[in-house]
């Protein structure tokens, strides 16, 4: 066991998206921070989201009005900040007679009540209306508003069944969730933040007015002892068992844990636009344009009660989602379509509502500072990560008087320093720089790396000189980046999180990968690959 004699201010116990956002931020204001997860980065809730920077539009039938407007305030605020990993999206909701509320909502509710003859059903002036404060509680400024569209006529209609005339389209982003992750760790490391990944919290107790953290290497299994001066409990779906089995601490706030499962196919749309589609059980399912070649389906609400159980797309859940999409599509889709499913769990804070869709998205914040404070993170959602790490420090600026102010909003992520409708201009000066890329190639590597592509490519006249090419423009060089730089230590972390070339790697490749990952001293077994696709 080893005894580091430093004592940090804020020891946080998570490296999800929450765990990561508030190192970040309290880095970034002076402070010294340890953080701890059992795992890889991002590697369970925060790599397994639907992909979106989005302000909830559903969640405007709870009448979550504030949880909309932070997140739409936010979608703006972030995209400017990672230009490379998030960019806007436009979404199209078709819409026909018959569509129909989740009966439970309070909008549904209230509509029963004020119109009873159209009790559960979604007349279009609402929809028109909901997309209205959308469009407009936020402060937009960058994306576009609400269009009306004649699905008869527009391109967009051409893959729609029959009986979809009408649309609406409107505005929110892509990001993608496992860089966000690794980025705001890297940020906070370059602000002086300890960062430990696959390092998992034994125990912590009060020791006087500092907390006294024991964690063990998960792989290899040395002990470390730390001391800080608070200990912050970002860890998600586990959040209520550190609480309970390694710190001690009895609360009634409770985590509620609901699996979300995707599906990804091969590409269903000839544009780059996104669908949000309606079911007759009042859920929407998205259909997203994913990686150029596939499309992104889901999710699912389904209750689960283990974290420690990993969470799989069940095969009533991939059914589920194909039978939704195909009461809109014209072409119908098969299992033989997927290539590829994920699930995650989203831990939602326990506010009691009857059903898994019905539990806010909200965060809740919890301080306990009988002696060394405690703050917990309950619930909380991708797009209000920054918020969320804001509202923390808040509560805990009365404890470190001396940390900085607010700092995050407009600040670049590490690659995001340009333009937010830059990236095809820094992917066509890639492909001049460096001519041996192909355009795909450049594209992509601008897309996951920003503008430090160029500093990963280095001094390179010609794809030989990166090393190995293990296949879908994946070189040694990048793999090194990708270790040295952004904690990636197995075959998964690289093809499934840092990228998503799992999606184009034969089985072969991804065991290539894996060994040489192994004898590099790093590496465990690949877990699942699909299909190879060209690039």
């Amino acid at each position: 066991m080893t005894d580091r004699n430093t004592i940090s201010d804020l020891f946080i116990i998570g490296g999800g998206i929450n765990g990561c956002g508030i190192a970040r931020d309290a880095a970034g204001r002076g402070l010294s921070v340890t953080l701890a997860e059992q795992g890889d980065l991002g590697g369970a809730t925060s790599s397994a989201s639907t992909k979106l920077f989005h302000g909830g539009l559903r969640y405007l039938e709870y009448f979550e009005f504030r949880l909309v407007r932070e997140a739409l305030q936010e979608r703006e605020t972030l995209l400017r900040a990672m230009p490379h990993i998030s960019w806007p999206m436009r979404f199209v909701l078709p819409w026909q007679a018959g569509m129909r509320f989740d009966a439970q909502t309070p909008a549904a509710r209230l509509l029963g009540r004020v119109m009873p003859w159209a009790r559960g059903r979604r007349p279009a002036w609402m929809i028109r209306l909901g997309l209205f404060l959308y469009d407009h509680l936020g402060g937009r400024k960058i994306l576009p508003g609400t269009a009306t569209l004649d699905l008869s006529r527009a391109p967009e209609g051409a893959p729609l069944a029959d009986g979809f005339a009408r649309g609406f389209e409107y505005s929110d982003c892509w990001v993608d969730d496992a860089r966000l992750v690794v980025l705001n760790a890297r940020d906070a490391q370059a602000r002086g933040a300890r960062i430990l990944p696959r390092t998992r919290v034994i125990s912590a107790r009060r020791a006087g007015d500092l907390w006294q953290v024991e964690t063990e290497d998960s792989e290899t299994g040395p002990r470390e002892t730390h001391m800080a001066r608070a200990l912050v409990n970002a860890a998600g779906p586990w959040a209520g068992t550190v609480l309970q089995d390694r710190l001690g601490v009895q609360t009634p706030d409770r985590v509620r844990l609901v699996r979300g499962s995707h599906i990804v196919t091969r590409r269903l749309f000839d544009h780059d636009k996104a669908y949000i589609l309606q079911g007759p059980d009042g859920r929407v399912v998205f259909a997203l344009p994913y990686e150029n070649d596939f499309t992104l389906i889901g999710t699912t609400d389904a209750e689960q009660a283990d974290p420690d159980q990993p969470p799989r797309c069940s095969l009533a859940e991939r059914r589920y989602l194909l039978e939704f999409v195909n009461r809109y599509l014209r072409q119908p889709v098969s299992d033989d379509d997927v290539v590829w499913s994920f699930a995650g769990l989203r831990p939602l804070y326990d506010d009691g509502a009857a059903s898994a869709s019905a539990a806010t998205r909200d965060y809740v914040l919890r301080l306990d500072a009988d002696g060394a404070p405690l703050l917990s993170v309950f619930g909380g959602k991708i797009t209000t990560y920054r918020r969320l790490a804001q509202s923390a420090l808040a509560r805990l600026a009365p404890h470190f008087p001396g940390a900085g102010g607010d700092w995050t909003a407009g600040v670049p992520l590490p690659g995001g320093d340009f333009p937010v409708d830059g990236q095809a201009a820094l992917a066509a000066d890639l492909y001049t720089r460096y001519p041996f890329l192909s355009a795909a190639w450049a594209d992509r590597l601008v897309r996951t790396y920003g503008t430090e592509a160029a500093d990963l490519l280095g001094r390179a006249r010609s794809a030989a000189d990166l090393g190995r090419d293990f296949g879908a423009t994946l070189t040694e060089a990048e793999l090194r980046w990708l270790m040295r730089r952004e904690y990636a230590r197995t075959a998964d972390d690289v093809l499934w999180r840092r990228t998503k070339l799992g999606l184009r790697l034969s089985r072969s490749q991804a065991m290539a990968l894996d060994a040489w990952m192994t004898a590099q001293g790093a590496g465990a077994p690949v877990q699942h690959v699909a299909g190879q696709v060209a690039i």
